[in-house]
């Protein structure tokens, strides 16, 4: 990562610190990659860059708890260097890396290998996520130990679910023990299996194969049992449908260390997408109905789902440009999510500070790492965001590798200014370095 500058100074910004309940106007002195001063007109001597932010919101670094960088083994879709890129213009300082690499992240190496791409090519902070089974095949309990050693924050064999509960459970065990969250991608392979959208009327219609509601919601059920049962800190991951939404928010209703993110095309798409056959719009979970999507929202609202994160899942343009019922799940995320989400504040579904909250102070709670917050002595982890700022989304002007995004041509309101990452400020395109 990039070298910082002794000093920086940003001036006259909207500073929301939803750690603290900060939200005010005033300026913030960053020396050697830590916040030194918050306050009103500081003065500051000596030589320093100076990040003129007036009209903007300061607020701490974005954390995704959700991103595939795809290094090692698919460095065609996207590297480490490129996801991070995206992830800078995008607003985020940290990001989760999950396992599903080549070979997988089950191992002290391949965490390793990761951490140190991300040091020597990254421009934002990389947290590995290591498998919870050897391969992720879902057989064989991965060294956990030795992954949260290495490195890694959480657990999950994302994308490939553990299907036997008795592992899960023994996992989620090891996880108690280790003091690491299990992250889940709950889909029930057995009923999900051959499908490619939401089923319902939509599906029906296009005549494909469709995933019922009940994959996601058979296993959500299954890990707050299993989280009940062993005490274990359970994350859910990418919730896209209702039933998930009421089931935890029993759960939480009933004490269960149970935590939820989904993802802002769950609460802003419909499988109503999917009817021009566009393979941008196939995900996994698939896009659900305006209820499920009313649902999600709602979610959001009561604090039922806690987080938001991308699931940035890039693919090469070849492998999307395709039959649709042969183009692999994903889309990219990281670049739009927050201009997205802020379509929720403007709706009054969230305050300003609720959905800053959702993805920076709640995120590092969930990873247990003292991120996400700006207060005096906190790492200088700040993100600048134009609220004013509108713009287009272009796949011509995306830092990722990948270009497969439903949200190509959407016109956004809000934009990223830059970020600063360990005290170094890395200006949007078109930003000045500094005034």
């Amino acid at each position: 990562m990039t070298e910082h500058p002794s000093k920086i100074l940003i001036q006259g910004g909207r500073i929301i610190d939803p750690a603290s309940g900060r939200d005010d106007i005033g300026d913030l002195f960053i020396e050697d990659g830590i916040i030194r001063e918050i306050g009103p007109r500081l003065s500051v001597k000596g030589h320093f860059q100076k990040i003129g932010a007036a009209g903007k919101w300061v607020v701490p670094g974005l954390i995704d708890l959700h991103s595939h960088v795809r290094e090692p083994g698919f460095e065609y879709k996207e590297t480490v260097a490129t996801a991070t890129a995206a992830a800078a213009a995008g607003g985020f300082t940290t990001i989760c890396a999950m396992p599903n690499t080549d070979p997988i992240n089950d191992n002290q190496s391949v965490t390793e290998f990761i951490l140190e791409k991300a040091k020597s090519e990254g421009k934002v902070h990389v947290l590995p996520v290591g498998a919870i089974t050897k391969g992720s095949k879902g057989e064989e309990l991965a060294e956990i130990g030795e992954l949260v050693a290495a490195g890694c924050v959480a657990i999950s064999d994302d994308g490939r679910p553990v299907m036997n509960s008795k592992l899960m459970r023994r996992a989620m065990e090891y996880a108690k023990i280790f003091d690491v969250p299990v992250i889940d991608h709950c889909e029930d392979l057995n009923l999900s299996e051959g499908g490619v959208m939401f089923e319902g009327e939509v599906s029906t219609a296009l005549g494909l194969k469709g995933i019922p509601a009940a994959s996601e919601t058979v296993m959500v059920a299954r890990d707050i049992a299993l989280a009940e049962l062993t005490g274990a800190r359970v994350h859910l991951a990418h919730i896209s449908c209702g039933g998930s939404v009421h089931l935890i928010r029993e759960a939480k209703r009933r004490g269960i260390a149970v935590t939820a993110e989904t993802c802002p095309h769950y609460f802003t798409l419909t499988d109503d997408r999917v009817r021009g056959f566009d393979a941008n719009a196939k995900m996994k979970p698939p896009l659900a109905t305006r209820r499920d999507l009313e649902e999600i929202r709602a979610g959001l609202a009561d604090g039922t789902i806690d987080a938001i994160a991308t699931d940035h899942a890039p693919h090469a343009v070849q492998e999307k440009e395709c039959e649709i019922d042969r183009a692999p799940f994903g889309i990219i995320g990281l670049e739009t999510a927050f201009s997205l989400s802020l379509l929720l504040v403007e709706e009054g579904l969230l305050t300003l500070p609720e959905l800053i909250r959702k993805m920076t102070e709640t995120p590092a709670r969930i990873i247990g790492k003292k991120i996400g917050r700006i207060g005096i002595g906190d790492a200088a982890d700040v993100t600048l965001i134009d609220p004013a700022a509108e713009w287009t989304v272009d796949a011509g002007h995306f830092k990722s590798k990948s270009k497969n995004s439903p949200f190509i041509g959407w016109k956004m309101k809000g934009r990223i200014a830059g970020v600063v990452v360990a005290g170094a400020w890395l200006p949007a395109p078109g930003v000045e370095e500094s005034r």
